[in-house]
């Protein structure tokens, strides 16, 4: 830029010197007029100056075409430049709108995350919730159903007969059921298992014939223990007897009958000798 503000300065030099060296010519004598009569070099001096000048012109003007050319190219590159940084400062723009973006997404995602892990830790307690609700409701069903326990059976599974005597404690087994509910008596075996801690109430009843030797009698055992008979001797005829206990039984607690020895005991189509119990309460 200060060369070219330099190029008008040496033209109007130039110039000057020209209009300088005009006047000079007009000041100076004509060769015929100078002293001596000998002839100067004013005439040469006047060719030789013109001529640099010219030449000086020329160049200036070469290396002020020269500038222009390098002035443009620069301004090219200025524009090519700006351009670069126009599109440097938009990508500049669209990454920081990205990052602003990506953010925003992170954030959001954590936010997410953290209402999965909540809704996670919901449902685990949901889940729990649930599994202890159903526990309990097993619980209480199964405990409902435990507390639902009865039996009675009667002695023959069909037809009459008398069972006994025998020399020694015989196990009587009920096979005829009337009713058995919770399952707690097995007409197989004759035992009754307690399924629940609690008192339980059992009677038995005994018939049979009159004999002059052979009573009719059942004891009630419970785990091999003596508890109660049922005990009735007549000569002839027939005889009937019952008896009954409230026990307290613990879980797996075992109750059945036994024919005492030398007796005997009968049984038909109207069952008249039977055994039964049912849970009063539970403990």
């Amino acid at each position: 830029m200060e060369r070219t503000m330099c190029f008008p300065l040496l033209l109007l030099i130039c110039s000057l010197s020209t209009a300088q060296l005009q006047s000079d010519n007009d000041i100076v004598p004509h060769p015929a007029e100078s002293q001596g009569g000998e002839p100067t070099n004013v005439s040469e001096h006047q060719q030789t100056c013109p001529q640099d000048i010219h030449a000086v012109l020329r160049e200036m003007s070469a290396s002020l075409a020269e500038q222009r050319v390098e002035t443009r190219h620069l301004q090219r590159e200025n524009e090519a430049q700006t351009a670069k940084l126009k599109e440097l400062d938009l990508q500049k723009t669209e990454l920081e709108k990205q990052k602003t973006e990506l953010e925003k997404q992170k954030t959001e995602g954590e936010r997410v995350k953290q209402e999965l892990q909540v809704q996670a830790a919901e449902l685990i307690a949901v889940r729990a919730r649930s599994n202890v609700t159903d526990n309990q409701v097993e619980a209480l069903r199964r405990d409902a159903e435990v507390k639902r326990v009865a039996f009675s059976a009667s002695l023959l599974a069909s037809g009459s007969g008398t069972i006994g005597p025998f020399n020694t404690q015989t196990n009587l087994v009920f096979r005829f059921v009337f009713s058995n509910i919770g399952n707690a008596y097995n007409p197989n075996t004759g035992f009754f298992i307690a399924p629940v801690r609690g008192a339980y109430h059992f009677e038995v009843y005994v018939y049979g014939h009159g004999h002059p030797s052979h009573a009719s009698a059942a004891a009630l055992f419970k785990n091999g223990e003596h508890v109660c008979i049922a005990y009735e001797h007549q000569t002839s005829g027939a005889g009937t007897s019952a008896n009954g206990a409230t026990l307290l039984l613990e879980v797996g607690d075992v109750v059945f009958l036994r024919l005492w020895q030398n007796t005997r005991i009968y049984d038909d189509e109207n069952h008249p000798s039977t055994f039964s119990g049912h849970l009063l309460f539970t403990m």
